[in-house]
C-alpha cells in the first residue's frame, strides 16, 4: 500500500494536518513522514511568472518598441529564495510510493493557484492520484472531513482557470500599461514633483481604487456649501406648571402651508435667505391656535445583522478599533490558524446548511468563554439548530467557496496569547455569531405632527421596548449606551419617563401651548471621505459605498478585486505613495503623485478607472471559475484590451497634455 503525501500552504498548516491524523510523525528538512503519510508544504508562493526578459533579453530594457508584450505560451519559474523548498516537493512528488498526492492548499482562488504551479513545474508520479482538500476550517474535525471527502482535483479546473487567468491579466496590463505610461509620462511627472524615480504603475484594480478616491477628493473640494435656516419650536401639554411636559418639533413645508412649492426654500425644511426665516418666525410668534394635528404609533423591528464576511469585518474593525483593513485581515487569519475562527477569506454571509446542522458544536464550545456561557446556555436550551435552518442565516444559494466567519468554538487555550487587538476582533466575531440566534429588537415609535395655525412640525420618538439581540451586543471593550434612540430629526431623543407617557396618551387635536420658536442655521455637508473600511466596502460593491446591509446582499458578487486581494491593494497603493492613510483615523486621501498618475491615466487608459468595468472583469473570472465562460474567451478578450490600449498610449503624444497645468491646478492643495 502506497504512502498519501499532502502538500499545504505553509508549515503551521501542514502541523495542524499533522495533529489531526495522530501519526507518529518523523520530522525531516521540508517535510514530515509516518507509515501513511507524508506531509509537506509550500512557503506562499514558489513559482512566479517569468519577466519578459525571460523570453528575449531585449525586453529588459523598456522601450515602445517591444510593447504591447503577449506571450503565446507563458514561461514560468521558481522564486529564487525558496527553491531549496521546491527541491523537497519536486522530490516527494516523484517518490514512487506516493499513490496519492493531496492538494490542500487554502480553499480559494489563490491557494488553487499556488498549488497548481508547483504541481505543473515539479511534475509529479503519474501513477499517483490527484486530490483537492477543502476545508472551512482548520479543526481536526473539519481536517479529517476535508481528507475523507476530497475531490478528484479536476473537479476545481475551473477555479484553476480563474486563477491562471487572473495572474495573467495583472501580468499583461502591469507590464504593457506601467512600461506605456512610464515611457510616456514618467520624465515629465518626475520632474514636475522632483522624485527619484519615474516609474508609473498601474494595475486593474489598484488604478480603479485610487481613481475612487481622488474622485471622491474632488468632489470635496468642489463642493459648494449651501447656507440654510430651520425653524425649530418647543410645546407643552398645557397642564399645569408641575406636570407641564415639553417636547420639540421641527417644521416641514406641506401643501397647507403657505411656503408651498416656494423658491425661498431649501428642500423641504430650510429657508435660503435668514431675512425670510425670521419674517417666517415673528408671523408664526402672533399665532395662538396650537394643536397635535396628527399621531402615529407603530412597532417596528429589527433583525440581528448578517454574519461577517472579510469585508464587513474590516470595515467594523476600521470603525470600532482604527485598525487597517491588512491588519484586520492578519488578525483573522492568526485567529483561523489557532483553531478559533473560520476561514476568513471569504464574501458570504450567511452558513451552509450542513453548517447549521452541525451548529451546536460550535455553540457548545463558547461555554467555555464565562462572559458568553448564559447567552449560549439560553440558546443551547432552545431548539437552536431547528430555528437557524429556517431563518434568513442559512441559505445554500448565496455561498460560492465559503460560509461566512463564525467561531469554532474551539482553540479557546491560546486566547490568553492573543494581542488586545486580536482579543477585540474575536469577541465581536463570537458575539455577531451568537447574536443570530435571538429574536429582533423592538421599538415603539411615535410621530406627531403639531400645527401652529396651518404649519406643520413634526417630532419623531423611538423608545426601545425588546432588547431582543442587541444584549449579546454589549462588548467589553466600550461602553454601550442602549440603543433607544435614533433618527434623523432634531426632534429625535430618548424621552424620559413622563415624556414616555404623555407619547403614549397624546391624542389628535390635542391643544398644546408652543413655548419656544427658535432658528436654527445649518449648512449642506460635502460628501464624506474614504475611511480604510468604507472603501473595502465601497470595492466589494463595484465603486459603490452602499451602507445597507440587506441592499449590499442584493448586488454582491460585482466587487472590485476580491475578499483576498482587496487589503493587500490598498496597502499596495499606500506604499506606492499613491494615497495616503491616516493611522489615527484610517481616512484615505490622495497624494499629489496619485493625483498627477491619476490624470496621466485619464487621458491615455480610462477604463481602469471605471469601477463598473473592472468589477465586470472580476465578474468574468467567476464566471469561468463556474464553467459559464471558457478561459480562452476570456484571455481573447483581455489580450485585445491590453493591444488596444497599449497601442492608443503609444500613438499618444505626450504633449497633448499639459502635465504642467495639471500641476498648477493640483499643487494648491497640498
Amino acid at each position: 500500500m502506497g504512502k498519501k503525501l499532502i502538500i499545504t500552504e505553509k508549515p503551521s498548516v501542514a502541523r495542524e494536518f499533522a495533529k489531526a491524523l495522530k501519526e507518529q510523525m518523523k520530522s525531516y528538512t521540508g517535510y514530515m513522514e509516518s507509515e501513511g503519510y507524508i506531509i509537506t508544504w509550500c512557503v506562499g508562493h514558489l513559482v512566479m511568472l517569468s519577466y519578459p526578459e525571460a523570453y528575449d533579453e531585449s525586453y529588459r530594457r523598456w522601450s515602445l518598441d517591444t510593447i504591447p508584450f503577449i506571450p503565446q505560451i507563458y514561461k514560468y519559474e521558481v522564486i529564487d529564495n525558496v527553491k531549496k523548498q521546491f527541491e523537497i516537493v519536486k522530490m516527494l512528488f516523484h517518490r514512487e510510493d506516493v499513490d496519492v498526492i493531496y492538494n490542500a492548499g487554502d480553499s480559494g482562488r489563490e491557494g488553487e493557484y499556488i498549488q497548481r504551479l508547483v504541481l505543473q513545474e515539479a511534475g509529479y508520479n503519474k501513477n499517483a492520484e490527484l486530490r483537492r482538500i477543502w476545508i472551512d476550517s482548520q479543526t481536526e474535525e473539519e481536517i479529517l472531513r476535508g481528507i475523507k471527502e476530497a475531490k478528484d482535483m479536476s473537479a476545481y479546473d475551473n477555479l484553476s482557470d480563474a486563477a491562471y487567468l487572473r495572474a495573467k491579466e495583472d501580468y499583461l496590463m502591469g507590464i504593457n500599461f506601467s512600461r506605456a505610461l512610464t515611457l510616456k509620462y514618467g520624465y515629465p511627472v518626475k520632474e514636475l514633483l522632483k522624485l527619484n524615480k519615474s516609474v508609473i504603475s498601474v494595475g486593474r484594480v489598484m488604478t480603479c481604487v485610487q481613481g475612487m478616491v481622488v474622485n471622491r477628493e474632488r468632489e470635496i473640494r468642489n463642493f459648494e456649501k449651501t447656507p440654510f435656516y430651520k425653524i425649530t419650536a418647543v410645546f407643552e401639554n398645557g397642564g399645569s406648571s408641575e406636570e407641564n411636559i415639553c417636547y420639540a418639533g421641527e417644521w416641514k413645508v406641506t401643501p397647507e402651508s403657505s411656503f408651498f412649492e416656494s423658491s425661498k426654500l431649501y428642500k423641504e425644511s430650510g429657508f435660503l435667505k435668514e431675512e425670510d426665516a425670521k419674517r417666517f418666525l415673528e408671523e408664526l410668534k402672533q399665532v395662538t391656535e396650537c394643536k397635535v394635528a396628527c399621531v402615529e404609533r407603530k412597532k417596528e423591528s429589527k433583525n440581528p445583522p448578517l454574519l461577517y464576511n472579510l469585508a464587513e469585518l474590516q470595515n467594523e474593525c476600521s470603525k470600532l478599533f482604527k485598525i487597517s483593513p491588512d491588519e484586520t485581515l492578519k488578525i483573522a487569519q492568526e485567529l483561523y490558524e489557532k483553531k478559533m475562527t473560520t476561514y476568513p477569506r471569504t464574501d458570504a454571509r450567511v452558513l451552509s446548511s450542513a453548517v447549521a446542522k452541525e451548529i451546536k458544536k460550535n455553540l457548545s464550545g463558547l461555554k467555555n468563554i464565562a462572559a458568553m456561557r448564559p447567552y449560549v446556555e439560553e440558546i443551547l436550551a432552545d431548539n437552536p439548530t431547528g430555528k437557524l435552518l429556517k431563518s434568513r442565516y442559512v441559505n445554500d444559494k448565496q455561498i460560492t467557496d465559503h460560509y461566512a466567519i463564525i467561531p469554532t468554538g474551539q482553540g479557546l487555550n491560546a486566547f490568553a496569547s492573543l494581542s488586545a487587538a486580536a482579543k477585540k476582533v474575536y469577541e465581536i466575531i463570537v458575539r455577531r455569531f451568537l447574536s443570530i440566534f435571538y429574536p429582533a429588537a423592538i421599538y415603539r415609535k411615535t410621530s406627531l405632527e403639531t400645527k401652529i395655525g396651518k404649519e406643520s412640525f413634526f417630532s419623531n420618538y423611538k423608545v426601545l421596548e425588546e432588547e431582543g439581540y442587541l444584549k449579546v451586543l454589549n462588548y467589553s471593550f466600550k461602553k454601550q449606551e442602549k440603543e433607544t434612540a435614533e433618527g434623523n430629526s432634531e426632534s429625535e431623543k430618548l424621552p424620559d419617563e413622563s415624556l414616555q407617557d404623555f407619547l403614549k396618551n397624546v391624542k389628535k387635536n390635542q391643544l398644546v401651548n408652543k413655548k419656544e420658536l427658535a432658528i436654527k442655521e445649518g449648512e449642506t455637508s460635502p460628501p464624506k471621505r474614504y475611511n480604510s473600511g468604507s472603501i473595502i466596502l465601497a470595492m466589494e460593491n463595484a465603486g459603490q459605498l452602499i451602507e445597507d446591509e440587506e441592499l449590499r446582499e442584493q448586488i454582491k458578487g460585482s466587487g472590485i478585486g476580491t475578499s483576498a486581494t482587496r487589503a493587500e491593494i490598498l496597502k499596495k497603493l499606500v506604499s506606492n505613495g499613491y494615497l495616503a492613510l491616516n493611522k489615527k483615523t484610517q481616512i484615505i486621501t490622495p497624494t499629489i503623485l496619485g493625483e498627477m498618475i491619476y490624470e496621466v491615466v485619464k487621458v491615455s487608459i480610462r477604463p481602469l478607472l471605471d469601477p463598473k468595468l473592472t468589477a465586470s472583469w472580476e465578474k468574468g473570472l467567476t464566471q469561468v471559475a463556474e464553467g459559464q465562460i471558457t478561459s480562452q474567451v476570456y484571455l481573447e478578450k483581455l489580450n485585445d484590451f491590453v493591444i488596444r490600449r497599449t497601442n492608443y498610449v503609444k500613438s499618444q503624444n505626450a504633449a497633448t497634455m499639459s502635465l504642467h497645468q495639471v500641476f498648477k491646478n493640483i499643487q494648491k492643495y497640498y
